[in-house]
């Protein structure tokens, strides 16, 4: 067996485990067995980084063997520059997400640990797949416990909202099937997606796959107008249901883009780039301008999220280093940043059981250590130099004004109006007088809390300060991609 597929079976098999042995009565073995899972999990990933070698953008660390023989689908795994840094994330936010939980699941708490591992397992599985079914499989799979925990232990509207998510991704991956399978006949049989990316094709092919899959990947991303399941999703769901929403399955789609769109149909992806950017400044600006208006914390964040996100498809559709690299990193950062900014509410919830803005105010005065936290990933989150969020926004900004100035001035313009809602939230929020008895009587983070919002603080901070390493693993696969876009496909006249 190898690294990838210990990284995918192994929190999948401890979930397995929480589900068929844990109990209520004995809750507190569950959060350690799971604990232990993720943590052991997250040890496995790390040395697809360490035995990395950045110099190739072939896959590596693969594994190929034989799964359904007789339409020759294999279990073919591997990572390149592009996909190794996401399953470290996904590996460390499960761990986090395991600490986040560990006091506030009351009910079923081996059931919540068991349905986040198994997820773990099963996002590995979508950044790591080279086969295009197996693929398919994974990224559906990831909704079944995504649905679970938004369903079972998700706020008062939360079937509705598990509901509205399940059918939307749902709806939208059913074309992406289509497209597989078109391409499947299309190569003469085969579901290997690396020989899918050398495949001649006409444009109205090319056209219509491109379409297919971005009815797949912008639902999950999500892309404006597609995005209104995930405000809902967000407010429903549980703390570590947000986290992991946000911190990872978005990014399921905008990896998408670049696995499937972009390589399979180069030059639809080409001709409709201006349909991609055009979504990702409406993402980018109009979604701003509603984050200013919520007054439901959880609400902000999730539309903050959707305008992050408009980044990353802006960064990939201009088709330069930059962009594309800018993308990946701003995937990265928001990561992060969303996943702490959903903590730091998730803390305030559990004390005060209310996530609307005018319920708090003068947080600072009761709880200064987790203030210092909360107004740093806020920072993160406006882009302040020096922080993670920063890094990835500043390279799409160069990136597309390389390409068109008035184009990275509208993009830029986002950094305004990003610091605009978070600032606005962080004053009425964490600073000013108390207002009510509520948040007279808060007590400050335990060690728990310390430590998970720690752990993200510092990753914040390095990858802000230092973002050397996440840039030079991906830079060869990067380039070859873009390389590979800028080749047509269209097949040659006789």
């Amino acid at each position: 067996m190898g690294l990838l597929s210990v990284a995918i079976w192994m929190p999948i098999a401890f979930g397995a485990l929480l589900l068929a042995l844990g109990r209520d009565e004995n809750a507190s073995a569950s959060r350690w067995i799971a604990l232990v899972g993720a943590v052991l999990s997250f040890l496995v990933t790390l040395p697809l980084v360490t035995g990395f070698d950045p110099g190739t953008a072939a896959m590596q660390f693969q594994e190929n063997l034989s799964w359904i023989e007789r339409f020759n689908v294999r279990y073919h795994l591997g990572v390149d520059g592009i996909s190794v840094w996401f399953v470290l994330l996904t590996a460390f936010i499960t761990v986090v997400v395991v600490i986040a939980g560990w006091e506030v699941i009351t009910s079923r708490a081996h059931q919540y640990m068991g349905a986040f591992l198994i997820l773990s397992g099963l996002m590995v599985g979508v950044f790591s797949a080279v086969d295009g079914l197996l693929f398919y499989v994974f990224f559906e799979a990831t909704l079944i416990p995504m649905y679970i925990i938004i369903g079972v232990w998700g706020g008062p509207r939360r079937v509705y909202a598990a509901f509205k998510f399940f059918l939307y991704t749902l709806l939208g991956s059913l074309l992406m099937l289509v497209a597989l399978i078109y391409l499947y006949y299309k190569s003469g049989g085969s579901f290997d997606i690396l020989a899918w990316h050398k495949l001649p094709l006409a444009m109205p092919a090319q056209a219509l796959l491109f379409f297919a899959f971005f009815a797949a990947f912008s639902v999950k991303v999500p892309m404006w107008p597609v995005h209104t399941w995930l405000p809902d999703a967000h407010v429903e769901a549980p703390t570590g249901g947000s986290v992991v929403l946000a911190a990872i399955m978005l990014k399921l789609g905008a990896y998408g883009f670049l696995r499937f769109s972009m390589p399979i149909a180069p030059d639809a992806s080409r001709e409709y780039a201006w349909f991609i950017i055009a979504l990702s400044l409406i993402a980018v600006i109009y979604i701003g301008l509603v984050a200013l208006v919520q007054q439901d914390m959880k609400k902000l964040v999730a539309y903050s999220s959707i305008a992050h996100m408009g980044f990353v498809t802006l960064g990939f559709f201009i088709f330069n280093e930059l962009g594309v690299s800018g993308g990946l990193v701003q995937m990265i950062s928001h990561g992060f940043v969303s996943g702490a900014m959903f903590l730091c509410i998730g803390v305030l919830y559990d004390r005060v059981h209310s996530r609307e803005i005018a319920s708090y105010g003068g947080v600072v005065n009761t709880m200064p250590k987790f203030t210092a936290f909360a107004v740093l990933f806020a920072m993160a989150n406006c882009g302040l130099p020096g922080t993670a969020g920063f890094i990835g926004e500043w390279m799409v900004i160069l990136g597309t004004v390389k390409v068109n100035f008035w184009l990275g001035a509208l993009a830029a313009t986002a950094l305004i109006f990003g610091a605009a809602y978070t600032l606005w939230m962080v004053k009425r929020v964490y600073f000013g007088d108390v207002a009510n008895d509520d948040v007279r009587g808060l007590e400050d983070i335990n060690a728990r809390e310390f430590l998970m919002l720690g752990v993200l603080a510092v990753a914040v901070m390095a990858m802000g300060l230092y973002p050397k390493p996440f840039t030079d693993v991906m830079h060869t696969s990067v380039t070859e991609l873009l390389q590979h876009v800028g080749t047509s496909k269209l097949p040659k006249l006789p």
